[in-house]
């Protein structure tokens, strides 16, 4: 026991609590950070939106290459357990696989400079982009499975090649401030319906 009555035990494990606090606070402080500022952003801006010291970042992320690859991988795993949740909780399939692309096109023009910013790196970059797929591409499976078995939508639709669409039309959104994607891919999901 120590002198504030916790066991050791306790105490460690409220450090570990304290530190996947921090990860977190660290992970979406830096997504903001990289919205706005870009991934090569100052990491103070980074340690002031999440309330944390330099050196919390460094001991977490030991490179800027780590912190981006955490951030990228954290809005992945985002993207790919809000899936089933709005599955269990939208009107219809059709309406959850509509609401998901909502998620994935955020995701999709917000984490662009993320992408590019490792393709230098190729063995990380392909690293990424196979755990971005493995993620989300049997999620997009789940809900366009989901959509067909409701009679939603034609049952022909191919999960990779919806999101190749998707990505596609997100392209230009971060070379043109006109360019709505988010109104286009919208338009794609509303093409998806099945007529009747």
């Amino acid at each position: 026991m120590n002198d504030s009555g916790q066991s050791a035990g306790s105490a460690a494990g409220s450090k570990r609590k304290d530190a996947q606090r921090n990860r977190q606070a660290l992970l979406e402080a830096a997504a903001t950070v990289f919205v706005t500022s870009g991934v090569e952003a100052p990491v103070r801006d980074i340690a002031a939106k999440a309330g944390v010291g330099m050196g919390t970042i460094y001991r977490h992320f030991p490179t800027r290459a780590d912190l981006v690859i955490a951030v990228y991988r954290h809005q992945v795993d985002a993207c790919a357990e809000a899936g089933p949740a709005l599955l269990a909780t939208s009107p219809t399939p059709h309406a959850a696989l509509g609401r998901w692309v909502d998620l994935f096109v955020d995701f999709l023009v917000t984490k662009h400079g993320l992408a590019a910013a490792l393709q230098a790196d190729n063995a990380r970059f392909e690293t990424l982009h196979a755990y971005f797929l493995d993620r989300l591409l049997p999620v997009c499976t789940q809900l366009l499975d989901a959509a067909a078995a409701a009679g939603e939508i034609h049952s022909d639709l191919d999960a990779l090649q919806l999101m190749h669409g998707i990505g596609n039309l997100c392209i230009g959104a971060d070379s043109d401030p006109h360019y709505d994607a988010r109104r286009l891919v919208a338009l794609l999901v509303a093409g998806l319906r099945q007529p009747g």
